[in-house]
C-alpha cells in the first residue's frame, strides 16, 4: 500500500502544473526552432539558443554559487563532458536533422531521449535495466523506425542526426544527474554561456549568416523560455514530484511539438505520426512507472545538492528548520542500510547482482 506520500494529493498539483508547463515549452522549441532556421544556420541558432537559456537560468544559478564545488576535479571533468554533449554537439545534431524533416517528427524522435539515457545509464553509470524497461525502450524505439520508413531516404538522414543528438543527450542527462558540486541553474548557466559562445562563434566562422538583431533576439527568446525557464520549472516540480513522476509528465514534451508543428506550422498530420506516438505513449508508460525495490546499502558519502530532511535519506538536523522544507549545503551520510522503492539518483548507484 503507498504511503500518504506517494499518494497524488492536491498539495501536488502545482508541481504537476510546473512539469507539464516545462514540457509545454520544450516541446514548443521544435516547431519555433524549424521557423528559426530559415534565417539562421544550425550552429549559430544552437548557440543563441543556449545564450537565451544561460541569461534565463543567471539569477537561480548565482543563488548558493559560494557552496559551488569549483575546485574538484571530478566536478570539472563532469561538467566538462556536459557543456560538450548537451549544449555543444547535441543541439547543433538536432538543428540539421530538423532542416530535413518535419518538426512534428523530430518531435517524436526526441522521445529516443529517454531511451538513450536508460540504455547509456546501464551500460557506463551503474544504473540497473531490468526486463520490463528493456522491452519499453525496445518499444519507443520502434516507433522511431517507423518515423523513419515514412520519411524516406530524407528521413533516414534527418533520423540519424536527431538519434546522435539523442545520445548526446543522453550522456549529459547520465552526467548531470552525477554531478553534485553545482547546482542544475549554475550548470545551465554554465552550459549556455561556453556551449551557446562556443557554436555562435563557429557558425560564424563556417560563414553562417551574421543574424540581424531581430532573428537573434528571438532565437535567444525561444533559448530562453524554451531551455532555460523550461528547466527551472521542472526542476521545481521535480523537487517535489520525485523523478518518475517528473519524468512521466515532462516526456509529453515530443507530443506538444507534434502537436505546435501541425498548428503553429500547417504540416500535415501523417498516420505514421500517429502510430509511432501510440507506441512511444505506451513505451514511455512502461519505462516511466517501472518499480524498482529491494534491500541496499548505503556507503559513507559527502556532497552538495538540493534535499529535504523527510526522505529517509538526510538525517542531520538543522535546528528550527521543518523537515520538509528544501535548502542546498554541504552534508555527509552516514552508512546506511533500509529498504524501499528507489531510482539511480545521487544517492541509489548501488551494484544489481
Amino acid at each position: 500500500m503507498p504511503s500518504k506520500r506517494d499518494r497524488l494529493t492536491p498539495a501536488l498539483f502545482l508541481p504537476t502544473i510546473q512539469c507539464l508547463a516545462a514540457a509545454a515549452l520544450f516541446g514548443a522549441s521544435t516547431p519555433l526552432s524549424k521557423s528559426l532556421l530559415a534565417s539562421l544556420g544550425p550552429f549559430a541558432l544552437a548557440g543563441l539558443l543556449y545564450l537565451g537559456a544561460a541569461v534565463v537560468a543567471l539569477p537561480a544559478g548565482l543563488r548558493d554559487i559560494r557552496k559551488a564545488r569549483w575546485s574538484e576535479r571530478r566536478q570539472q571533468l563532469l561538467l566538462l563532458g556536459a557543456v560538450v554533449f548537451g549544449g555543444g554537439l547535441a543541439p547543433v545534431l538536432l538543428l540539421l536533422g530538423l532542416r530535413a524533416a518535419p518538426a512534428a517528427s523530430v518531435s517524436l524522435w526526441l522521445n529516443l531521449e529517454v531511451v538513450a539515457t536508460t540504455l547509456l545509464a546501464a551500460a557506463f553509470f551503474r544504473e540497473y535495466l531490468d526486463g520490463r524497461t528493456r522491452l519499453a525502450a525496445g518499444i519507443v524505439f520502434l516507433g522511431g523506425v517507423l518515423l523513419t520508413a515514412h520519411e524516406g531516404v530524407a528521413g533516414i538522414r534527418a533520423g540519424m542526426f536527431v538519434a546522435l543528438a539523442c545520445v548526446c543527450w543522453g550522456l549529459d542527462n547520465n552526467l548531470t544527474a552525477i554531478i553534485d558540486g553545482f547546482t542544475p541553474p549554475q550548470t545551465t548557466c554554465i552550459k549556455g554561456i561556453f556551449a551557446g559562445t562556443v557554436n555562435l562563434a563557429l557558425g560564424l566562422a563556417f560563414g553562417e549568416r551574421i543574424p540581424g538583431l531581430g532573428s537573434a533576439g528571438f532565437a535567444m527568446l525561444v533559448g530562453g523560455v524554451c531551455y532555460g525557464a523550461s528547466i527551472i520549472l521542472y526542476i521545481s516540480g521535480a523537487q517535489q514530484l520525485g523523478a518518475s513522476r517528473s519524468q512521466l509528465l515532462f516526456a509529453t514534451s515530443g507530443f506538444f511539438g507534434m502537436f505546435l508543428a501541425w498548428s503553429f506550422l500547417g504540416e500535415h498530420i501523417h498516420v505514421a505520426q500517429l502510430g509511432a506516438g501510440v507506441l512511444m505513449v505506451l513505451g514511455l508508460v512502461m519505462m516511466l512507472t517501472a518499480r524498482h525495490e529491494h534491500e541496499h546499502t548505503h556507503e559513507r558519502l559527502s556532497h552538495t545538492h538540493s534535499h529535504r530532511h523527510d526522505d529517509g535519506h538526510h538525517n542531520h538536523v538543522h535546528p528550527g528548520v521543518p523537515a520538509s522544507v528544501r535548502h542546498t549545503h554541504p552534508h555527509d551520510h552516514e552508512p546506511l542500510t533500509h529498504s524501499h522503492p528507489h531510482a539511480p539518483d545521487l544517492h541509489h548507484r548501488h551494484e544489481h547482482v
